[in-house]
């Protein structure tokens, strides 16, 4: 069998920036001053142009291992090399002060020795505007200076500046410290600043995990789900982005590689539904302005995806960087704003909903959405009989797609409940007509031979997407129709072990090479819903194999192999492992799986 492909990475971040760590303590990727900015590390995507933030052992590295701090995202890389071990700690700072969230753009890096007297050579070599800045270095007294980039960009350490700035290796005899800032700089002490800091985030990261309501299927799997799903918010704005990376390739050579460092519509009712599992609603009351304040002011159409900060032109330009593993190209920026994909109404009025019908959910003043919810209702109207990209944002193919339909089914459903709430007929009397509408086209997607619902109406092709007319009881659970929905999908899309492709049809790029996680953990859903509990369980432990060494999750999975591709790691992913595991705890909850 040919070698597992995996990312070797951990990722650290405190919902204002994010890095990845590789295994030989390197920041392979790592966007200031934001999710979507330039990287100022980016070896990920290009060894000679993404610059280095290593610390490694003059004499080579013989063995390297990674491992969180228990339910933290601060990460520890442990280096064995001839003449000593030794220990990098890794973390953004987050932590309650002056009460609001203290999350500094600052990364710290604590380097210990464990044992013999290792000799390391530290390089800090920050890039800017994707790799076509080098910036000039200037120093200080304990502190060099990169300028030149969109800020300074401050490296303050009790490493010799010497060794720093020309890169020599030195005994590792005592405790060093760095920390790199972006703007303004760290005037603290150092070493004591860095400890009061590392035990702040531990604390708060462990008191977050302790606030979390997570059951105890696949706990341990779940808590480093929910940490990876947390530091993807980009918390000024509340917006969540489906991935901190961009161009990592669905599979080698296909040229599926994209920019996924926005907020995508669609992902609001998943990533809600996930949050409001663990009982976690402070980062739901985040993301609900981000809706909200992206919505308000349209009046025709919502776009698919937004910027974290709402922009709108998200233009998709190619850049010239040799790619992951030169898989190529590089893309920044994403035309799926541009794309007619219109289950998004849907989803933005599901995401409304616990406004008015979830009682854990408080707010001082309650917002009357009654204007928002009506004009989204109305979008639906003006836009039900056109053909559309579908969720997976077709470049070449407009169709009626039944997914589509089924949410503006949901978004209806939840506006009738709204409209209770609000006591407004109008809002109930159109959000009514409209069920009664998408019911129709729903049906109109069901193929009698197949005795399953089609990817959109007039072919005959099956979809993973449509599994959510079980999982949000469309089809009753206990049906026979949905049971033989079920199979149907299974016979054309199950890769075996639970793995589950979007489709098997050739599209813009040709015929999909790897399966889609989050389909696969759909899968696992929907066989807990009709009842297929033990295979759920089974498919469900098979599913959480294919993370990486620190249990994240990436968007594609090579049935073949096992090999993880698509971009790394991916909030997608991680919100399916988490709604899929509660939906399963559920069902061992009722009576007849009680012991």
């Amino acid at each position: 069998m040919q070698k597992r492909h995996s990312y070797d990475y951990g990722i650290i971040g405190n919902c204002a920036f994010t890095a990845h760590v590789g295994l030989d303590t390197n920041i392979e990727w790592m966007c200031w001053p934001r999710f979507d900015s330039s990287f100022i590390f980016g070896g990920l995507l290009d060894k000679d142009k993404g610059g280095e933030f290593s610390i490694k052992p003059a004499d080579g590295i013989k063995i390297s291992s990674q491992s969180y701090l228990e339910n933290t995202n601060v990460l520890v890389t442990e280096i064995k090399a001839a003449d000593g071990v030794y220990r990098v700690t890794d973390f953004a700072p987050r932590f309650l002060q002056h009460d609001r969230y203290h999350k500094p753009l600052m990364l710290f890096r604590k380097i210990e020795r464990v044992e013999g007297h290792p000799k390391i050579i530290v390089k800090c070599d920050p890039k800017g505007a994707y790799g076509e800045v080098r910036p000039e270095i200037s120093h200080g007294s304990n502190h060099l200076q990169f300028l030149g980039l969109d800020s300074t960009v401050r490296l303050t350490s009790n490493i010799s500046l010497t060794y720093l700035l020309n890169q020599e290796s030195f005994v590792l005899n005592e405790t060093k410290y760095m920390t790199l800032s972006w703007g303004p700089p760290m005037e603290a002490a150092l070493v004591e600043t860095s400890e009061i800091f590392l035990t702040k985030t531990t604390a708060y990261w462990r008191n977050w995990v302790k606030s979390a309501s997570i059951g105890n299927f696949f706990q341990r799997e779940g808590i480093r789900s929910a940490l990876a799903l947390k530091i993807h918010q980009y918390e000024d704005t509340g917006a969540i982005i489906a991935a901190t990376t961009t161009s990592l390739p669905e599979s080698p050579g296909s040229t599926r590689n994209w920019d996924y460092r926005y907020c995508w519509m669609r992902d609001t009712f998943y990533t809600l539904n996930a949050f409001s599992n663990i009982a976690h609603f402070e980062e739901l009351e985040r993301y609900f302005h981000y809706i909200l304040n992206t919505t308000i002011e349209e009046q025709d159409r919502y776009q698919p995806l937004y910027g974290i900060t709402g922009k709108k032109a998200l233009i998709e330009i190619e850049m010239p960087l040799k790619g992951y593993e030169n898989n190529t190209p590089v893309r920044v920026g994403n035309d799926a704003y541009t794309h007619i994909q219109n289950d998004v109404y849907g989803q933005v009025l599901i995401s409304l909903l616990p406004l008015y019908n979830d009682m854990r959910i408080i707010f001082s003043e309650r917002f009357d959405a009654s204007e928002l919810i009506y004009k989204t209702l109305k979008m639906i109207e003006r836009t039900f009989d056109e053909k559309d990209a579908g969720l997976w944002e077709f470049r070449n193919l407009a169709q009626h797609h039944c997914y589509t339909y089924l949410f503006h089914w949901a978004g209806s459903c939840a506006a009738i409940k709204m409209a209770k709430v609000l006591q407004n007929e109008k809002i109930g009397e159109l959000a009514s007509k409209l069920k009664k509408r998408s019911e129709a086209m729903i049906e109109k997607s069901y193929v009698a031979s197949k005795k399953g619902y089609a990817q959109a109406l007039g072919v005959d092709r099956m979809d993973a997407s449509t599994l959510q007319l079980i999982m949000m009881n469309y089809l009753p659970h206990d049906s026979d129709k949905a049971k033989d929905h079920l199979k149907a999908l299974e016979k054309e899309l199950h890769a075996g072990n639970g793995l589950f492709y979007r489709y098997k049809h050739t599209d813009d790029f040709g015929e999909p090479e790897t399966t889609f996680l989050i389909c696969a953990f759909w899968y696992t859903e929907a066989l807990a819903c009709v009842g297929r509990v033990d295979e759920a369980m089974r498919y469900f432990e098979n599913l959480v194999s294919y993370s990486n060494h620190l249990g994240l999750l990436s968007e594609d999975v090579k049935a073949e192999d096992g090999s993880m591709w698509g971009n790394f790691p991916q909030a997608y992913s991680h919100v399916g492992l988490l709604n899929a595991a509660s939906r399963i705890s559920r069902k061992l909850d009722q009576p007849d799986f009680l012991i």
